[in-house]
């Protein structure tokens, strides 16, 4: 049928005929109402009488001819009302397809650290130095608002971890609480552990196991840190092996220029092989992330590995009519109004 009309109307004519529709048709059996009402009930009796009167006025008051037609006119009127008020209640509407969105199925928890080395100055943007905070914010927002299609969350962790943003599919607003994170809200030590585990327990632990035959998991967590687990109630091994266990995969960023291994006495520098056991252990990735370039490639590196977006089902965009009809009758009414206060 659509085939047909695009064949040989207007583009948007056939569409607004193929996807039109009524809420109620039903009530288009109401139409013949007010004639039926006419035709069955018993009309009035008035008793006859006559009045005499001059024939100066009845010449001014017009012709009987005149006041049939106004007659007919205000039944006229009188249909148009009724007709644009079923109209209007029957609900007419009008159903096109919107823009496919995309659609992963993923659940993604960003675990990010917020311990007071974030704010070493050692990292570049546009040409000037920054603190690793602000490479971080700039490079995990850009992450967070191509996502879209995925549920997205935010763990913060240093001494404690908490929720910054619940997952949601509102990617902007998660990208937005990274954007705002401040070093200092919840301490200036590294809890990893409690990071994780906080960022696992927010992901639905029902249906987190990879069905058979299924090549990826659904379930995610990108832990970034650039020290080493000093604080919080659990071990970064522990919460790895949970991880393992319901089937997220764990992506780990060791961030900064030194590792632990060959910091020679220095503080606050990052502990790379306890990142990539928990990589391992958990089925993930680990990437390690000396400059801003680094983060970048990072970033496309999980988003490619956390890829197999789609487009989903057009969402249909229903766009309702009644207001045309209705104010249609509206017209008649007082058209009809007019015309009663004239005679």
């Amino acid at each position: 049928m659509t085939g047909t009309l695009s064949g040989t109307w207007p583009g948007w004519l056939a569409a607004f005929v193929s996807g039109f529709d009524l809420a109620a048709p039903w009530l288009w059996l109401a139409l013949p109402l007010p004639w039926l009402a006419a035709r069955l009930l018993p009309r009035e009796q008035v008793e006859g009488g006559a009045l005499r009167i001059p024939g100066t006025l009845a010449a001014r008051s017009g012709s009987g001819a005149d006041g049939a037609g106004r007659g007919r006119r205000r039944v006229a009127l009188a249909w148009g009302v009724w007709i644009g008020l079923i109209a209007a209640l029957s609900g007419p509407r009008v159903v096109l397809p919107g823009a496919a969105l995309p659609a992963s199925g993923r659940e993604i928890m960003i675990a990010m650290d917020l311990s007071g080395s974030m704010e070493r100055r050692d990292f570049s943007l546009d040409g000037e130095t920054v603190s690793r905070l602000a490479a971080v914010k700039r490079v995990g927002a850009d992450f967070i608002r191509r996502r879209a299609g995925d549920r997205i969350g935010l763990v913060l962790f240093a001494d404690q971890a908490y929720v910054a943003a619940g997952l949601t599919f509102d990617t902007a607003s998660v990208a937005r609480a990274l954007e705002e994170a401040a070093i200092g809200i919840s301490g200036r030590s590294t809890g990893i552990g409690d990071g994780l585990g906080l960022a696992l327990r927010r992901l639905d632990p029902r249906d987190t196991h990879i069905p058979e035959g299924r090549p990826a998991a659904t379930k995610a967590v990108v832990l970034l840190s650039d020290g080493a687990n000093n604080a919080g109630q659990t071990t970064p091994t522990d919460v790895a092996d949970l991880a393992r266990e319901i089937g997220v995969k764990v992506y780990t960023i060791a961030l900064g220029p030194r590792d632990l291994a060959d910091a020679d006495g220095e503080q606050d520098v990052v502990d790379s092989e306890t990142l990539r056991g928990m990589a391992q252990t958990s089925g993930g990735r680990f990437f390690r992330v000396r400059t801003t370039d680094d983060l970048v490639a990072v970033a496309a590196a999980i988003d490619a590995l956390e890829g197999g977006r789609t487009g989903a089902p057009p969402l249909p965009l229903r766009r309702d009519l009644w207001v045309w009809p209705g104010t249609l009758a509206l017209a008649f009414c007082v058209s009809l109004l007019a015309s009663r206060r004239a005679a």
